[in-house]
């Protein structure tokens, strides 16, 4: 009842909420994209995202199919792998940004080590900007990690907007320098949020410092700063900082896979896990919004 293609095509469609960024993502054309759309929506029977010339949302009927494309899109991997009797073997060295720690990541890793059980996966979680830098060097085969959104490397994962978050009872005085509590450099988020700053002449203090996106969170649910941060991944326990607060927009920021030097056995199982990732992308955020396109 449901064509594969259309399937892969609607879950590229709900994770970016951009018909441009699928066509991207896709390698197809746009107008290729909007027909494999409604030819889904017509075999559903429902209207599955809600589109205008501003933005792409996902409907009610939209948010049920994704879980089902999933499961069919799964099922059809598993049973094309079986029937042609091919198995990835082979050592692949997988980097995830900090970010990710507390997200349904683990769940996409376990179904791959299920799916893929002779690949050996090494998981390294650091800073997005060090995962680049290691990927340059040769020392990983694949990252998910943030980058800017004017930076081309990586297929996009999904697109969002990085927000001031902190504890709720927090209030800022305006006559003092802003808290900040930031990884240490190269931290993408760092540099954003500094830049940000530094344009509307504001002062800042660097509250806390730390590696680790949970040393972090502890920090801002003690009230010891704000934080710049994924509006799609705030933390339980933590909000984003009012307006009336002043702070300066921070802008927008991409999270992708990025391939490494291709290389042996790593090809095929670097290719296998962005594959995952990129069709569970919408497991890894919570929140959801409009894309101009």
């Amino acid at each position: 009842m449901y064509d594969p293609s259309h399937l892969r095509t609607f879950l590229a469609v709900a994770q970016t909420l951009s018909f441009t960024q699928a066509a991207r993502r896709l390698g197809l054309r746009q107008s290729t994209v909007s027909q494999h759309v409604r030819r889904l929506e017509d075999a559903a029977g429902r209207q599955l995202f809600s589109r205008d010339t501003h933005s792409v949302e996902l409907t009610e009927d939209g948010e049920a199919m994704l879980g089902f494309a999933r499961r069919i899109l799964e099922v059809h991997e598993q049973a094309t792998a079986f029937f042609a009797g091919t198995r990835l073997r082979g050592r692949l060295r997988f980097g995830a940004s900090e970010d990710f720690v507390l997200t349904r990541l683990p769940e996409i890793l376990e179904r791959f080590r299920s799916d893929h059980p002779e690949v050996d996966l090494e998981l390294t979680v650091e800073l997005s900007g060090t995962l680049h830098e290691q990927l340059a060097a040769g020392k990983l085969d694949l990252v998910l990690a943030k980058r800017r959104p004017e930076d081309p490397r990586g297929e996009l994962v999904w697109h969002d907007r990085l927000v001031w978050i902190g504890a709720e009872r927090l209030r800022l005085d305006p006559d003092r320098p802003v808290p900040l509590i930031v990884y240490p450099p190269p931290g993408i988020t760092r540099a954003l949020a500094l830049e940000a700053l530094e344009r509307e002449g504001r002062a800042w203090r660097v509250a806390c410092t730390s590696g680790s996106l949970n040393g972090l969170i502890a920090a801002a649910r003690a009230g010891l700063g704000v934080m710049a941060h994924s509006h799609g991944l705030v933390p339980p326990g933590l909000v984003r900082v009012p307006d009336r607060a002043g702070l300066p927009e921070l802008g927008e920021v991409d999270f992708v896979v990025v391939h490494g030097r291709r290389h042996g056995s790593a090809q095929g199982a670097a290719d296998a896990l962005a594959a995952s990732i990129l069709s569970g992308g919408d497991r890894l955020h919570r929140g959801r919004r409009g894309r101009r396109d």
